[in-house]
């Protein structure tokens, strides 16, 4: 058991190790994007609005080049937002967003590149994603380079986890309903809860599917046909905690994937939030 509970550590650093590379390489990618157009805007000014509000140069995948004055007027945009240049936009930005607004008009002119992170809708797949941006203010122009982060990590998936444990041992039904509901912060883009009852052995809450409520998890099977819900039965018979990989669709992305769930009793529940790979 000392073995494989090592083996299973070992796994679950590499894979966070991954996952912690490739997001500093898209923010990289991201900025250096943002670079690229501050110092083409600073050889061109406003003229360099033109390039970056077509596919060209300054679109990088996902990527594109923004910039919005300081009384919200979208100037130029390489995205699907260049339908709403010449107008103001301040007052259709989201919660988040609009705070990540305010707080630029905030910085000083000479504090460099800035970073915040809201939700957006995704051209690529047309969902709303969470999104990091970098920016910088020149001026009365504010530039900036945003990308998705569209995959939670193993951390968020554990906090997610306990999260749910700690509100169904202080309300049970209630936890329960607002999971089912989508409510209380347990659908987070691809991170979601679930939860089976272990003496009748089915599901009393799921985060995206609510057809699977009092269905029997120990039939549950991976798109490919192996069993998924019953080795995790068996698993808990033997501890309070454990890990389980299998493979499931992401209602992010809508492909199957591989996915490491994390595993906890509390009462007579069994608690699951797993984070995705691809």
């Amino acid at each position: 058991m000392t073995g494989m509970l090592r083996a299973s550590g070992l796994l679950l650093m590499l894979c966070f190790s991954q996952a912690t590379l490739s997001q500093e390489q898209d923010a990289q990618a991201t900025r250096a994007l943002l670079e690229k157009a501050l110092a083409y805007y600073h050889d061109k000014g406003d003229k360099a609005f033109a390039a970056f509000s077509r596919q060209g140069e300054f679109v990088d995948k996902d990527r594109y080049v923004f910039v919005v004055d300081t009384q919200g007027i979208l100037l130029a945009s390489g995205g699907p937002s260049s339908a709403l240049i010449g107008r103001d936009v301040s007052e259709v930005l989201g919660p988040d967003l609009q705070k990540s607004f305010e707080d630029a008009l905030k910085v000083p002119e000479g504090d460099g590149i800035q970073q915040a992170e809201y939700r957006w809708r995704n051209w690529n797949d047309g969902k709303v994603e969470r999104k990091r941006v970098f920016y910088q203010r020149i001026g009365q122009r504010i530039l900036a380079v945003g990308h998705y982060l569209p995959r939670a990590s193993p951390e968020q998936a554990k906090a997610l986890r306990d999260k749910a444990v700690q509100d169904l041992e202080k309300d049970q039904a209630g936890t329960l309903k607002a999971i089912n509901a989508l409510q209380g912060g347990f659908l987070q883009d691809d991170l979601y809860v679930f939860v089976v009852d272990l003496d009748t052995r089915r599901y009393v809450a799921h985060g995206t599917n609510l057809r699977l409520i009092n269905t029997d998890f120990a039939r549950i099977k991976d798109p490919d046909g192996k069993p998924v819900g019953e080795p995790i039965l068996d698993l808990m018979k033997k501890q309070d905690q454990g890990e389980y990989e299998y493979r499931w669709k992401n209602p992010v992305t809508g492909r199957v994937e591989n996915k490491h769930a994390y595993l906890r009793k509390t009462g007579h529940f069994l608690v699951a939030v797993g984070y995705y790979s691809p």
